[in-house]
């Protein structure tokens, strides 16, 4: 088990959680590619459409877990920050139950779960044929593709990202040689692609558990009276109500805004479509800063240090802020050599060119979001959390209404950028409440 941390906090240290997270959010999209390079070796078009909605499906499901991550990192670093170790244990038992019994639910509700899926987004009767096979197996690794969340959020905790890098490229690996090896060495197609998911899934949660082995030197992990102490348990589960809800309405804010750009016609939407890939860069890299102030801003919280948790909330963004600008140069410079590589309509990359300068500016405008979530997600104040998106969605619909019927396109993008830079400035007013509940 991981001692608490030590007092000071460097930007070294800053830096030795962030790397790991980023090079580890690099792969993902790897991942993504391979399945679709290989299924599409076959030389058919509904084996490729069957297995990106599958996946698309299955990552929706799971995404509602993610909760798990956010709110383990939060509380099992304020339970080292106080150099409470049974705590440290038993939370990451109680994150494990959870992720057992979600899994066994999805499982067990697949039928209707499938059902529910298609007849929101019908396919192909040959395209839903072989996604449901795909997700038949799949849906089989879900205890260990939730309990992944957790697993990862009790490492950020003890600083360990680079078992978090581990651990992706574990995951990731084995399911590049097995779709290789299943796919085009047996020809299974996308049941193929399916196996080599769960196989990769359920290894990757072994592979977690040996990477946590120290919490078993603990008894408590085992303990049942301290695992499902009730004060305990009530906590955790509405600092993951409150990450729940605030999640839901910000997937909201981004569903929507694709639908709206839909109304505005197939070359804004495909514009919008690749310019949002632009935002999921900046997210990766934040990402790594924005863990950082989760696990900092946590310890430091735990050992009732409001000093430090000010230190931490300070370096953290001061490095975040470091990041964007740099992103937001990168955006500018190279925006439009990156949309010619991810389009070849001409329509389109005129489109995206036309909106770039939101994506220079979105960065720069949504920082103050991304690290005030780490800030309050350490401080487990995820109330605030979700409160403040519930105001940050309300000004982004009124946004919508009031902009888009009169700057169009730019009016949308206007819209999304209000939404993060009311987030930012909403949870700014509540820190000082943060700092005083530290002691």
């Amino acid at each position: 088990m991981a001692e608490p941390a030590p007092r000071e906090i460097t930007h070294r240290r800053v830096l030795g959680i962030a790397f790991p997270i980023v090079a580890a959010n690099a792969t993902v999209p790897i991942l993504g590619v391979v399945d679709t390079g290989v299924i599409g070796q076959m030389g058919e078009a509904a084996p490729i459409g069957a297995v990106g909605i599958g996946a698309i499906v299955l990552g929706a499901i799971y995404w509602v877990f993610g909760f798990l991550r956010m709110g383990t990192v939060g509380l099992t670093s304020q339970a080292l920050g106080a150099g409470d170790r049974a705590e440290v244990a038993a939370l990451l038992s109680r994150a494990l139950i959870v992720a057992g019994v979600a899994g066994a639910a999805l499982i067990a509700v697949q039928g209707p779960l499938f059902a529910a899926a298609f007849a929101i987004s019908p396919a192909s009767d040959e395209v839903e044929t072989l996604a449901r096979d795909y997700m038949a197996i799949r849906i089989w690794s879900a205890p260990a593709a939730i309990a992944a969340y957790g697993i990862t959020g009790w490492l950020i905790a003890a600083e360990r990202t680079r078992a978090v890098l581990v651990l992706q490229v574990w995951m990731n690996g084995i399911n590049v040689v097995l779709n290789f090896w299943f796919v085009l060495g047996l020809g299974w197609g996308v049941q193929g692609v399916a196996a080599a998911s769960l196989i990769a899934e359920w290894s990757g949660f072994a592979m977690g558990l040996w990477l946590c082995r120290r919490a078993f030197a603990v008894p408590a992990w085992r303990d049942r009276a301290r695992v499902f102490d009730r004060v305990q348990v009530v906590r955790m589960a509405r600092v993951n109500g409150d990450i729940l809800v605030r999640s839901i309405l910000l997937e909201a804010i981004f569903v929507s805004f694709l639908f709206y750009g839909a109304r505005l016609g197939d070359v804004p939407l495909a514009a919008n479509q690749i310019l949002l890939q632009f935002l999921h860069v900046t997210a990766y890299a934040l990402d790594g800063f924005a863990f950082s102030a989760e696990t900092l801003v946590g310890q430091s919280h735990g050992q009732r240090r409001r000093d430090l948790v000010r230190r931490s909330a300070a370096v953290t963004s001061l490095w975040g802020g470091v990041a964007v600008m740099g992103l937001a140069a990168a955006f500018a410079l190279g925006g439009p050599w990156a949309i010619d590589v991810m389009t070849t309509a001409e329509e389109v990359r005129a489109a995206a060119k036309t909106y770039l300068i939101w994506m220079a500016l979105a960065p720069l405008v949504g920082v103050a979001a991304w690290m005030f979530d780490g800030i309050f997600v350490g401080a487990t104040r995820t109330r605030d959390m979700r409160n403040m998106m519930l105001v940050s969605a309300a000004v982004y619909a009124l946004a919508v209404a009031v902009l888009m019927p009169a700057f169009g396109n730019h009016g949308l993008w206007a819209a999304l950028l209000i939404s993060f830079a009311v987030r930012g400035l909403t949870l700014g007013l509540r820190y000082p409440a943060l700092e005083r509940a530290v002691g």
